[in-house]
């Protein structure tokens, strides 16, 4: 079956109109990687509404592409300016840079394509190998599971994808709350509507998206600015050398694995797999001292994992419906606007998505390492346009898209109320994803939880009694001990001011 699904893939990502598709995709992720502030989250949710007039297999090749092209995007500010254009690329910063003042901007930027490349490759190979299998095994899943499945996955955004865990548990919070508004799913009572028919439907997701992530980051960016310290000598070879490839070699195999399970989590993402993948290279290091200063291991470890973990994003999200991070949301939206559900039966009732978008994968990493490695003058040019200019075409954009998907003024009303809250968010250091993933996830568990209500006449027992559903509350349960944990042995170790520093 995998061998003939995949070829049907590549039949559907070889219509002509799929391939234009796949390299505007990562065409367009690599040039808003390089502009720092915009990010693949905020681009997404200003293309969701263009999504809707094309075919649903277009539309998410296309998105895919964006994701996994604004990885390596990113990288080219991270080296050159020290400025990560996207957040997972952070890391990169480290090392990049400090290559790029000695003169190696090159072997950075070349090392980052080539690790990009094959942790993107090895993990769409085991999102192929094991998306079909764990598809045949989520049609087990009931109402329970799926309840189990969606706390777990809140849990872990808040705990893994963020820094504040507190803000992050309000920012749920509000995303519950939010995902409660309309009619009951079992009674069709009116909720939380405050006497508006407008909202009788609930809260578009669109909009709400469309607010965080587009106006709010415009109204940051712009207030924040940008700036950085330009490398200006020339790139120079980007081809590494053989003893940058040997340094290399065991941080892109260890980031490959590494980024591919992290990117499979809730939560995870490339901002954690770069992380991951940067302190388990220090840490493995005979001279650990050198990162920091520019060691080549501390670009290509982080650099590949966090683009295998866009890639191994997806296996939630097509085999569970079950979106991962904040961009696979936007994704699952785009899906849902053009009445398809991701989860188990996506591979048998659409395998036209589900085998196309992995195989789309396949030839927008090789578009990519083709585009990056020659181009890279042509992207660093793109730093001279001003965000200004970009944020005021970025919000005519987001008020005229939002407006087409329902003619419906009070969706642009939304998007500017959720932007103005986006913006407060992100001042306040409250991170928007939480809480999109939370009004996402949210819907789904309200639904499976009074479902298994139903099943069980009331009894809770369900949730732990089930053997799947169990282990899933299990998990749960020591991710909410370890946290605890760690948070009493935090607040012990903080020494108490004493009376004498008091006076000082």
């Amino acid at each position: 079956m995998g061998f003939e699904s995949i070829l049907t893939g590549f039949e559907v990502v070889f219509a002509p109109e799929n391939l234009l598709y796949v390299f505007l995709g990562v065409l367009i992720g690599t040039v808003i990687g390089v502009l720092p502030g915009l990010g693949p989250t905020a681009t997404i949710a200003l293309l969701l509404p263009l999504t809707y007039g094309i075919e649903p297999e277009s539309a998410v090749i296309m998105l895919a592409g964006i994701y996994y092209g604004s990885m390596y995007g990113g990288t080219i500010t991270s080296v050159l300016l020290q400025l990560p254009g996207e957040a997972a690329s952070v890391v990169t910063t480290f090392d990049g840079y400090q290559m790029a003042k000695q003169g190696r901007a090159g072997p950075a930027l070349g090392i980052s394509a080539i690790g990009s490349f094959i942790g993107g490759t090895a993990a769409v190979i085991g999102l192929t190998l094991f998306a079909p299998l764990l598809a045949s095994f989520a049609v087990r899943f009931g109402p329970p599971e799926y309840t189990a499945l969606t706390v777990l996955g809140i849990l872990l955004v808040t705990y893994l994808g963020t820094k504040s865990v507190p803000k992050s548990l309000v920012a749920a919070a509000l995303g519950l709350l939010l995902a409660a508004i309309g009619q009951d799913p079992i009674e069709g009572t009116a909720r939380f509507t405050l006497g508006m028919t407008d909202l009788l439907d609930g809260l578009d997701f669109v909009a709400i998206a469309m607010g965080l992530f587009g106006v709010g980051e415009v109204l940051y960016n712009l207030e924040r600015g940008t700036g950085g310290s330009m490398v200006t000598e020339k790139i120079g070879r980007l081809w590494p050398t053989m003893r940058d490839w040997a340094a290399s070699r065991g941080a892109i195999l260890r980031g490959s694995v590494l980024g591919f399970v992290i990117g499979v989590l809730p939560g995870g993402g490339g901002v954690v797999s770069s992380l991951a993948s940067y302190a388990l290279e220090k840490r493995r290091s005979r001279h650990p001292e050198q990162f920091g200063t520019g060691a080549i291991e501390g670009v290509a470890g982080p650099e590949t994992a966090n683009n295998a973990s866009s890639a191994s994003a997806f296996i939630p999200l097509l085999t569970l419906g079950i979106p991962s991070n904040v961009v696979l949301a936007l994704i699952y939206g785009a899906l849902l606007m053009q009445n398809i559900t991701p989860g188990p039966q996506l591979v048998s009732q659409h395998p036209e998505i589900f085998w196309g978008v992995i195989a789309s994968m396949y030839l927008g990493n090789l578009i990519l390492l083709v585009l990056n490695l020659p181009l890279v003058g042509v992207f660093v040019q793109l730093l001279r346009l001003r965000v200004g200019i970009l944020g005021a075409i970025a919000v005519m954009v987001t008020m005229v898209g939002v407006f087409s998907i329902n003619n419906d003024i009070f969706d642009m009303w939304v998007v500017l109320v959720f932007g103005v809250l986006g913006y407060l968010m992100r001042k306040s250091g409250f991170e928007p994803g939480p809480l999109v993933l939370a009004f996402v996830l949210g819907a789904i568990m309200e639904r499976s939880f009074r479902q298994s209500m139903l099943l069980s006449n009331g009894d809770l027992g369900i949730f732990v009694t089930r053997p799947i559903s169990g282990t899933i509350v299990l998990i749960a349960l020591a991710l909410i001990a370890f946290s605890t944990y760690r948070f009493v042995r935090a607040r012990r170790r903080t020494p108490e001011p004493s009376a004498e520093n008091i006076t000082r």
